[in-house]
């Protein structure tokens, strides 16, 4: 901690100090220049359609970061854990046991959702993707964008519009906008190989050593085509990720009595349950009975008078009635799996979950190309694909459980979530001049498709004849935009630029049903169940096996969904420059969704140069963001046997034939008001820049995910349709909450050179707070205050206001010096809360709204790189230098010690320490 501390007050004080140094050389007059500054301010063309300017004198707020320079010494390699890294504004963190989100991180911008931040590469929209976040993690219920499918290396830099944008760019841009800027590099091949991983005495389950190996292959690739200014740049990027370790030791109940008897019985070529289906109506119960007898002898830490109860029993059900777990304390039964441990050479750590990042193999390809037809004309493509494999781990399958098939799995197993994630998207285009206007018409197409492959796993119902692996099914999303766009300056004033355009969408979602094993039970006879529970397969405790693929169910035939639907959008965009200090942008789009009706929104900018180098803008905005179609048509449901009837629970889509007899209404735009001032400053002398931009942004009728509404809990009049439809428990997406999001962000850039030095200082903070405010939009037969937790419950409360940092800040520093460049960066990650209800205090009261509060802490990442020849360089550095973790969840949250950390919370992950080396060449 002391060492953690002074680095970042020597950071400080060696900001302030080259701050000072910088004021007083401005205020010496010499005509000896000794000290070169760096004059050249970074150009944004995001957030305005009237071409470039300083990113001090734009209007609205807009981060630049240099990803193709900053890639040689920054420790991060993939562009979320890059933005998270050096945009205190921008939250990504890698998920774990989160299904699907284990393989794709939510991002989000300005603490709002991840759907409410529009992306673009080369300024066209990008698709969002397939996957639905639908698990406890910080953006429950929406639809993000994989910003990962692309690779950073074939990046220039990364845009980021601070700023509600959606009466510029349409729907998503609340938050602000997200440009990923590609490469245009000719005449050269360049690339890097890493290697790193993570060293920390946490690794390996807390056991030490390393883990978490990662090794990453970039290669980029340019040429010019012909001799007017065309060109082809290529990138390739392959990832191979080891997964990391961090579940403690598995404290809990493994095995039972049952399980011991059964591994003396199968020792001696005994499988007692091949012996039975349904153990309520097997034949030769009697020869059972006496295994259990000859068996249970052989058991050497059973009491003796727990043997004679055994011997002295002569039923099946007098047996199950001895030897069923809730006769012993959890005390009784952790004796017993601490001698079966024993016995069979196991540790508790081999039933530990898999607790960290999930393994990954990552392949990327993208490119990007110009051609100029003639002077005034030119034809453009850019696209990729990108191909992920990933495997989580779910919630171990001990012997002891029911869902757990011994006969096959003696000892449990550990199932694994596989997934396929492809992701396509191509881009072409023609633009040019005619007669002063500037026109661009364009095409854009991309998919997103996610496929379930549920490894080490069975269908308990299947018994001996399950499969160990299941496809599943899984969900694809397809987006093509057409676009025409028209502008022009006038000599008018200060000069006025016109820009107007229309777009038209088409998005398709797709849900494909997995096999049928994956979401099937079956009877004690191997045939499709049809509902009597007389004819169910049972374990020996006469508990229901049950069915589909354990740890994630495929998606059933009735789940299968093709859907599609299209937007027309129109908008007009123009810019005053009234005079050489005053700037004024007026924007207004106007959009058509085929699903939920039209949208009109408009923006307002200003930007009024105050002094020369002082500027103040202030810009106020509607704007909205359709519901996406995942959302509307996302549904997924398991068969459950409850109160001797076959019922349904699971999710519910918003057009199902359940959400219309309870009368939920349909989705509609989520519908936002923005406004935000600020000012920006520089002291060019010193190469100094300041920016400051306080921000409010109201959103209604936002789309949340609601808690399961149970049969048990809602309205007779409800019931009665649940009655209809044989459903036990729902849930849905819905307009349920409006929120306020207050915010503060602060920028100070500084860089200097002198005597062959080159110096940058970077400092920013993003001070936020998201809150839900106002009434609950409860509606139809499910319209009750009981029923207000359910739709908002105190956990999503939790991962929409506090999983969070309200507060995030960096300070980073890069020096060069002749072919030698260090790198040094604290980020500051406020506190959140974990979602979990627990007795945080120790009163034995555990109130509605008592959460674990989980600290604040400071990563510090260091690195340094030299250039040996013009060709050849070599960077080494470490992340997370102190090796510093989250705060430890308290007992009740650990699951018997795994989740050892908060799976709930973005911060910066639990991962701890990692060390890394990177080739770079070019030639």
């Amino acid at each position: 901690m002391r060492n953690k501390k002074t680095i970042l007050s020597a950071s400080v004080l060696f900001f302030l100090g080259v701050y000072t140094y910088g004021q007083e050389k401005d205020s010496i007059k010499t005509n000896k220049d000794s000290i070169k500054t760096n004059n050249v301010e970074e150009i944004v063309v995001l957030g305005s359609r009237a071409g470039a300017r300083s990113k001090t004198d734009s209007p609205v707020p807009v981060d630049v970061f240099n990803v193709k320079e900053s890639s040689i010494i920054l420790p991060q390699t993939n562009i979320g854990q890059i933005l998270n890294a050096v945009a205190p504004s921008f939250t990504s963190t890698i998920q774990t046991n989160s299904d699907g989100t284990d393989h794709l991180d939510p991002a989000q911008l300005r603490g709002l959702g991840p759907d409410q931040v529009l992306v673009l590469v080369n300024g066209k929209r990008r698709h969002t993707s397939a996957l639905v976040n639908v698990n406890g993690t910080p953006g429950r219920g929406t639809v993000g964008t994989d910003l990962n499918a692309i690779p950073s290396f074939a990046l220039n830099r990364i845009e980021v519009l601070r700023d509600g944008a959606a009466a510029q760019y349409g729907s998503d841009a609340i938050a602000g906008v997200i440009n990923l800027d590609l490469k245009r590099d000719t005449g050269k091949l360049a690339g890097q190989i890493s290697y790193g991983g993570n060293l920390t005495p946490t690794a390996n389950d807390h056991t030490g050593d390393f883990d978490g190996q990662n090794i990453q292959l970039d290669l980029n690739y340019g040429n010019k085509i012909g001799t007017k200014g065309g060109f082809f740049n290529i990138t390739w990027s392959s990832q191979f990720r080891n997964p990391t370790y961090r579940a403690g030791t598995e404290n809990g109940p493994i095995y039972n009595a049952y399980n011991a008897i059964e591994q003396r019985a199968l020792n001696d070529g005994v499988n007692l349950s091949s012996l039975f289906t349904n153990i309520g109506n097997t034949p030769n119960s009697q020869q059972i009975v006496n295994y259990v007898h000859q068996y249970a002898q052989n058991v050497n830490y059973f009491s003796q008078e727990l043997q004679n109860s055994i011997q002295g029993a002569n039923t099946i059900s007098a047996l199950q009635s001895i030897l069923k777990p809730g006769n012993f304390t959890r005390e009784q039964l952790n004796y017993f799996t601490d001698q079966e441990l024993a016995y069979r050479g196991q540790s508790r750590k081999d039933y530990n979950m898999q607790v960290g990042q999930s393994k990954l193999n990552n392949h990327q390809l993208f490119i990007n190309a110009e051609l100029p037809i003639n002077d005034n004309w030119k034809v453009y493509t850019f696209g990729g694909y990108s191909l992920r494999h990933g495997t989580s781990g779910g919630f171990y399958r001990r012997p002891s459980e029911s869902r757990t098939f011994t006969g096959l799995y003696p000892n449990g197993y550990l199932p694994q979530i596989g997934t396929d994630i492809q992701d396509i998207s191509l881009a072409a285009g023609v633009k040019g001049k005619w007669d002063g206007w500037n026109i661009d018409f364009s095409n854009t197409y991309g998919q997103n498709s996610f496929t379930y492959n549920i490894q080490n796993t069975g269908n308990t119902s299947l018994r001996f004849d399950s499969p160990r692996e299941f496809n599943a099914g899984g969900l694809r999303f397809s987006q093509n935009t057409i676009n025409l766009d028209f502008s022009k300056k006038y000599d008018v004033w200060e000069g006025i630029n016109v820009a107007f355009g229309a777009e038209h969408r088409y998005e398709n979602f797709k849900i494909t049903q997995g096999e049928e094993a994956s979401y099937q039970t079956y009877d004690q006879f191997g045939n499709i169940w049809n509902g009597d529970p007389s004819q169910r397969a049972t374990d020996f405790f006469g508990l229901p096996l049950p069915g589909g693929s354990q740890v994630f169910n495929g998606f059933k035939p009735e789940n299968a969904v093709d859907k599609n639907r299209q937007s027309v959008a129109a908008y007009a965009d123009v810019e005053f420059n009234f005079t050489n200090w005053l700037l004024v942008d007026a924007a207004a789009r106007y959009e058509n969704y085929s699903d939920f009706g039209s949208t009109f929104n408009y923006k307002l900018a200003s930007r009024i140069k105050v002094a020369p180098n002082f500027n103040v803008r202030f810009a106020g905005s509607t704007g909205f963001r359709a519901p996406s179609i995942h959302q509307i048509y996302y549904n997924v449901t398991s068969t459950l046997f409850t109160n001797n009837q076959l019922l349904e629970v699971g999710t519910f889509s918003n057009d199902s034939q359940l959400a219309g007899l309870l009368g939920m209404p349909k989705l509609k735009q989520e519908t936002s008001k923005s406004a935000s001032v600020g000012f920006t400053y520089k002291i060019p002398s010193a190469g100094l820049s300041f920016t400051a931009d306080g921000y409010f942004t109201r959103i209604d009728n936002r789309i949340i995910l609601t808690d399961q509404f149970l049969r048990k809990d809602v309205p007779s009049d409800a019931q009665k349709e649940y009655d209809k439809l044989n459903v036990n428990g729902a849930q849905f997406f819905t307009n349920a909450i409006d929120t306020e999001t207050k915010g503060l962000d602060v920028v100070i850039s500084h860089n200097v050179r002198f005597s062959g030095i080159k110096l940058d200082n970077n400092f920013a903070i993003n001070l936020n707070k998201t809150k839900q405010v106002g009434d609950i939009h409860s509606a139809g037969l499910l319209q009750s205050p009981q029923l207000e937790k359910v739709y908002f419950s105190e956990k999503s409360r939790v991962y929409l206001e506090e999983a969070v940092p309200r507060v995030k800040a960096s300070l980073s520093h890069t020096l060069s010096w002749k072919d030698a460049t260090f790198y040094l960066r604290n980020t500051y990650f406020g506190k959140v809360t974990g979602a979990d209800i627990i007795d945080v205090n120790g009163d034995g009261i555990i109130d509605f709204n008592e959460h674990q509060p989980i600290g604040d802490k400071i990563i510090t990442d260091i690195s340094a790189a030299y250039q040996f020849t013009k060709n050849v360089g070599l960077t080494l550095g470490v992340n997370n230098l102190f090796d510093i973790y989250p705060t430890k969840n308290l007992t009740a949250s650990t699951n018997n010690d795994q989740f050892i950390y908060s799976r709930s919370t973005s911060q910066f992950g639990q991962n701890g320490r990692y060390v890394f080396a990177r080739l770079n060449f070019n030639f």
